[in-house]
């Protein structure tokens, strides 16, 4: 399960109520706070100076692993974490966490750093043998 949603989250839900971002974005932090804070700190060094910011360090642990890999694989979480940042999020490898600004991936910018990151060249280039089985 990726997320611990309280009683009355999922009651809301199931009625079919709107969540907002905030309320969706609360459960994601409290139940992947790895991830969430990873995420927060990538956006404090995003300063409109650089093209974009990423994680370079493998997580501590394989549950601080598998928080990441829980949030970069849900759209839902990376939509509405992009909606409230303001940014662009890309994903390599196993830990690989990199923010945009949200302009920079727009349709028409082909020279952009996000289509660059995420593209198939920079995927085979940041391959290594010990990201094999991260």
């Amino acid at each position: 399960m990726s997320l611990t949603v309280s009683p009355d989250l999922l009651d809301k839900a199931e009625r079919g109520e709107p969540i907002s971002d905030d309320e969706f974005l609360a459960c994601v932090a409290e139940s992947l706070p790895y991830a969430w804070k990873l995420l927060l700190s990538l956006k404090e060094r995003l300063d409109g100076e650089t093209p974009f910011v990423d994680n370079t360090e493998p997580p501590g642990s394989e549950e601080e692993r598998g928080q990441l890999l829980r949030f970069v694989g849900s759209d839902a979480m990376r939509r509405a974490a992009e909606r409230k940042l303001g940014v662009k999020i890309a994903f390599q490898n196993c830990h690989r966490l990199a923010l945009f600004p949200a302009s920079d991936g727009e349709p028409g910018m082909e020279s952009g750093a996000y289509l660059r990151f995420v593209s198939t060249r920079a995927q085979l280039l940041n391959q290594s043998p010990e990201f094999v089985n991260c």
